[in-house]
């Protein structure tokens, strides 16, 4: 195991850190949790606020989860660490914004 080994589980922990802190934030939110920077979700577009927070946090959990794996695979094999984190980066930011959107549409008063 090689300092670069290391170096890359770090940051991919460092990240997984980060992605369970915006998974705790939506589920202590009162309010609704929004997805994109610099926009937000008005109470009123939403029907039951805990459930669609709850339902964020749990997005960030697997996604915070998926990147703390990825660590842990690239202490032994930086090879399959690196195809893996490019694939939860580039096609895994859009299932990212797929299930947002169902969680959105789920939540959504329908006026």
């Amino acid at each position: 195991m090689s300092s670069d080994h290391i170096a890359f589980a770090v940051v991919c922990w460092a990240c997984a850190l980060l992605f369970g802190a915006i998974a705790l934030w939506a589920f202590k939110r009162r309010t609704p949790m929004h997805f994109w920077a610099g926009s937000a979700v008005k109470p009123q577009e939403i029907t039951d606020i805990p459930a669609y927070n709850r339902a964020n946090g749990l997005l960030w959990v697997a996604y915070g989860v998926l990147m703390a794996a990825i660590g842990v695979i690239a202490l032994f094999e930086i090879t399959v660490a690196t195809v893996l984190l490019l694939i939860q980066c580039l096609p895994g930011v859009a299932v990212l914004i797929a299930v947002y959107r169902r969680i959105y549409q789920k939540y959504r008063r329908a006026d």
